[in-house]
């Protein structure tokens, strides 16, 4: 489907005005441009995957709305202009010059792979699906990933935490419950470093079908994983499907997940079994911390990268 994409050059003191005012227009969602640095907590609630670097902050903003293009659209473009207008009188809009594009739904899906290369994490070599084998490098294993409306490239810090533990505690032929699963792509790493079988849970079924993707572009038997639509924390149901004793859970959420998660991974661990979760922002790290002792479980290793942390504990 094609769509008319409408930018507004703004400040960033006006992002909220204006978008609160294209709300009252019916317009739904809009995508904003700007410098401004994340916070720890910004980083903490959008989980971001694969970010860019920004240059300076310069106050400067792109306000991006859409509308479908076969609808004349000047009425509404008009009441914009007219809004933006009186948007003058109490706070600074910048030049609030609209211009005009088109845009297409794959275009969303797609642009941000520009930004997602083949890396090394230890000896795994990460790449899209999209890109050929590098020609140089030292690696051992290959996973092939494409996340697509999924988290998990294995760019993010967090991730990269839980495939380090993994390289160091997973023992062949170990079983691995990969809670929050994604892409797969802890899936894909446990069962590449020798793990005899995975099963998944995520509680976004694009996520299912993503792992199960992923599992055949790396030539992976369906037949050694199992990915379930739903919550770990709460679903009998999943809980049931789950099962069973495992010699390692990983868990790349996010600490407010991971908090009322833990309760339930003991039953899910065998004796001496390993937990790995990341996802931990480093101001929850005591929260988690607490959390991961109060299920009665020993931690083992406390890894860091960047603001994220990584918590590695054993039953």
């Amino acid at each position: 489907m094609k769509w008319k994409k409408y930018t507004i050059e703004t400040t960033t003191q006006a992002e909220d005005f204006i978008s609160s005012m294209l709300a009252d227009l019916g317009i739904e969602g809009v995508q904003i441009e700007d410098n401004i640095p994340l916070s720890a907590a910004d980083k903490e609630k959008m989980y971001i995957d694969i970010l860019p670097e920004l240059p300076p902050d310069e106050g400067l903003a792109y306000i991006s709305f859409f509308l479908p293009a076969e609808q004349g659209q000047e009425e509404l473009l008009a009441q914009v202009r007219r809004e933006l207008n009186e948007l003058r009188a109490f706070v600074e809009v910048g030049t609030a010059e609209i211009t005009e594009g088109e845009t297409e739904d794959k275009d969303w899906i797609n642009n941000w792979k520009q930004y997602f290369k083949a890396f090394t994490i230890e000896n795994i070599l990460i790449k899209p699906t999209w890109e050929e084998l590098p020609a140089e490098g030292e690696y051992r294993h290959v996973i092939e990933i494409d996340p697509g409306t999924s988290f998990g490239t294995g760019k993010h810090e967090t991730t990269q935490l839980c495939i380090r533990q993994l390289c160091k505690y997973l023992k062949p032929q170990d079983q691995v419950l990969d809670v929050g699963c994604g892409s797969g792509i802890l899936s894909l790493v446990s069962l590449k470093l020798g793990a005899a079988s995975v099963t998944g849970t995520d509680i976004d079924p694009l996520c299912i079908e993503a792992s199960a993707e992923n599992m055949k572009a790396n030539g992976l038997s369906m037949g050694r994983a199992h990915f379930y639509h739903g919550n770990l924390i709460d679903d009998a149901g999943i809980q049931r499907q789950v099962g069973g004793e495992y010699d390692i859970v990983t868990a790349n959420i996010l600490a407010d997940i991971i908090i009322p998660l833990t309760p339930v991974i003991p039953a899910c661990l065998k004796k001496g079994g390993i937990y790995i979760t990341s996802g931990i922002i480093d101001f929850k790290e005591e929260a988690v911390k607490q959390a991961v002792l109060d299920a009665g479980l020993e931690i083992l290793e406390i890894s860091r990268q960047g603001e994220w942390v990584g918590i590695t504990a054993r039953k």
